[in-house]
């Protein structure tokens, strides 16, 4: 009987692992927007022209065979090229894509950084400046020495 119950047990904490691993059924809504019409040069799901009814035709094809999206995806490009793939690879020249963005976005935040800190000590050098109470040392050796010969 406990080797039932251990048996149970196991079963029941690999089939979450299964269920993960298992991928889901890929489906035309889910490719279309990552594919780019030949003809119009816009993502499948918003093209209308004859290719791109060919492509999705293509697809469905490919779905009703019970291939996987990443399958899907490797015999458009087989067919039709790596410029059917709305989204650039992320090895080559084509990670500049990814890369620009990010390098761009980290130089406007240094040159605000650096904007930030200046504009905050001119602030400071000014508010400075503008105190009446303080005094420069020339003003207080001034009232050091009259204050000495006041009697």
């Amino acid at each position: 009987m406990r080797r039932l119950a251990a048996l149970m047990l196991v079963l029941a904490l690999l089939a979450p692992g299964a269920a993960l691993a298992a991928q889901p059924r890929a489906s035309l809504a889910d490719i279309e927007d990552e594919v780019m019409c030949q003809v119009c040069g816009t993502p499948l799901n918003v093209s209308d022209s004859l290719q791109a009814q060919r492509e999705r035709a293509f697809i469905v094809r490919l779905i009703d065979q019970g291939k996987t999206k990443q399958q899907i995806k490797d015999a458009l490009v087989a067919q039709y090229g790596d410029s059917v793939l709305a989204v650039p690879k992320k090895s080559g020249f084509d990670l500049t894509a990814y890369l620009v963005p990010i390098l761009v976005f980290l130089g406007a935040a240094a040159v605000i950084a650096l904007a930030v800190t200046r504009w905050r000590r001119a602030k400071a050098a000014s508010a400075a400046a503008q105190d009446p109470t303080s005094t420069p040392p020339g003003d207080q050796r001034l009232r050091a020495d009259l204050e000495r010969y006041d009697l």
